[in-house]
């Protein structure tokens, strides 16, 4: 098994936070321009990054797709109502939905609802089929509420820094 990341386990001083912000921004910037933009080798940069992906504050390294160019067109945010709240019940929802592709996004959340979802679809047939399987044939969903995206105005992965 391998081993837990703890991510409390190492400080982040300014250097890493430096680093953090030039990373999120472009993930394959050369760690040589990494280096001369706050002040450290390109070995230490390096080894700073290195260290922060072994201690799981890097989570992972990815390419973001624009869904426009594969075509995904529809982008969905729902509202799901579990029948409660017991443990069992948000644990069998929260597999369900970490299990399914098109979700995209899950938030267990506060407020009057239990699940919010982002998910994305190639068009409305797909998406209908999908609300279908996650949620009208499903006995622990109570309810959902489906708001289509008319247009993506931000979408960033990047998370701020202090």
């Amino acid at each position: 098994m391998a081993q837990e990341r703890d991510k409390s386990a190492r400080a982040l001083d300014g250097f890493d936070r430096a680093i953090l912000r030039l990373v999120q921004a472009d993930n394959k910037m050369p760690q040589r321009r990494i280096g001369e933009a706050v002040n450290l080798s390109a070995a230490a940069v390096q080894r700073r990054i290195a260290a922060m992906e072994a201690a799981g504050v890097i989570a992972r390294n990815v390419a973001i797709v624009d869904p426009d160019a594969v075509p995904l067109t529809i982008t969905s945010i729902v509202e799901v109502q579990l029948i409660n709240e017991h443990a069992p019940t948000v644990e069998l929802a929260r597999r369900m939905f970490l299990d399914t592709p098109e979700v995209q996004q899950c938030y267990y959340v506060t407020g009057g609802v239990s699940f919010m979802l982002v998910i994305v679809t190639s068009d409305m047939r797909a998406y209908s089929a999908l609300t279908r399987k996650l949620f009208a044939e499903k006995a622990f969903i109570a309810s959902y509420r489906s708001l289509i995206a008319l247009d993506r105005v931000k979408a960033d992965t990047s998370i701020i820094i202090p």
